[in-house]
């Protein structure tokens, strides 16, 4: 992500931008008020932006940062005043979790030699085999903030820094997953990805290679109850970040959700639903997420029925099974609770 990606990205009143899970951005203005025997006598800004990105299938991630917009107006002692600039991991999940830092972090520098310095960059890494379960995954919080001083004999009035909005990166070594390996070198194995919900996007439109499956899915999220198998309140999930999608990687289960959805295809549109093969079973939520077809048969609170099937033309229903493997691998989608996504259909 460029700098000029992060400003559009945060607009005039966001506090952070996501680009993609690889690639996010956050911000702050800090706003001094200059006073002498307590009374204003000048003003001076600064603005902040921190970008993080991780290169494709890497553990280190690079915050760039970006002190820009400095100005002043009235008397101030700007000029020399301190401004120290730190980034502290508070929380880690599991916690104890080491991290090694390196790159250009000013610590304290000037008003002026920010000014002129303008950008540096600091990088996170953390080694695996520090995460929990078979993935290996480590989440932490990441904190930039900023904090500055007025030089003697100045005062001001407010506050004397703050913090950016935190970032939220994680590391996986899963083995489902790409590096899982590391090229033979452990110390590299896995990679490096933020802990945002990424978005599935399937479209709709005529000519669309998967313009079956979007069809099917966007029914199923605006008039669900046109849908097989019937269910008076279904609602499929997917559609918000409350209630996401979560990716599946055992087989079996994965089987037992095929089935449930074929189940259903053969009992409303027949044992021949498929027309020599023209035709196949798609279901939505996909049979590679916790929430499929079988899910109630797992799951004692799960609803029955909340799901949908329809039988599609078999090369669109391939396309829009190609999209979410390459979904999956991509976002680097974790099997479990502890990751999720959502779909949107482009019409």
């Amino acid at each position: 992500m460029t700098y000029d990606e992060c400003v559009k990205g945060l607009g005039s009143d966001k506090k952070f931008y996501v680009k993609s899970r690889f690639a996010v951005c956050n911000g702050a203005s800090f706003l001094q008020t200059w006073t002498r025997n307590g009374q204003p006598v000048g003003t001076s800004m600064f603005n902040v932006r921190a970008v993080g990105t991780i290169a494709q299938n890497s553990r280190t991630i690079t915050f760039q940062y970006y002190f820009t917009d400095f100005t002043t107006a009235g008397t101030t002692g700007a000029p020399a005043m301190p401004i120290t600039t730190k980034a502290d991991i508070p929380q880690s999940w599991p916690s104890g979790a080491r991290y090694t830092r390196g790159g250009t972090m000013p610590g304290t520098k000037t008003f002026t030699q920010l000014k002129a310095q303008r950008t540096f960059k600091e990088t996170v890494t953390a080694k695996p085999g520090q995460g929990s379960g078979s993935a290996d995954l480590l989440f932490a919080v990441y904190e930039p903030a900023i904090s500055y001083t007025p030089p003697a004999p100045w005062k001001l009035s407010g506050a004397l820094g703050g913090k950016l909005f935190m970032l939220a990166p994680r590391w996986d070594a899963a083995s489902y997953l790409a590096n899982s390996t590391g090229g033979g070198t452990p110390a590299k194995k896995g990679a490096a990805t933020f802990s945002y919900v990424p978005t599935l996007t399937y479209s709709a439109k005529a000519g669309a290679a998967e313009r079956g499956v979007a069809q099917h899915i966007s029914t199923a999220f605006t008039v669900p109850q046109d849908t097989k198998p019937y269910m008076s309140a279904k609602k499929v999930p997917g559609q918000s970040a409350k209630n996401p999608l979560h990716r599946l990687v055992n087989k079996t289960r994965k089987d037992d959700n095929r089935k449930a959805a074929v189940k259903q295809c053969k009992r409303y549109w027949g044992a021949n639903y498929t027309q020599g093969g023209k035709l196949e079973c798609d279901e939505y939520p996909f049979a590679t997420t916790y929430e499929g077809a079988a899910e109630a048969d797992h799951d004692s609170e799960a609803k029955k029925f909340n799901f949908s099937v329809k039988p599609i033309p078999a090369a669109e229903n391939l396309a829009g099974g190609n999209i979410l493997r390459s979904f999956y691998a991509k976002n680097r989608i974790i099997d479990g609770m502890d990751d999720g996504f959502l779909v949107k259909i482009r019409s």
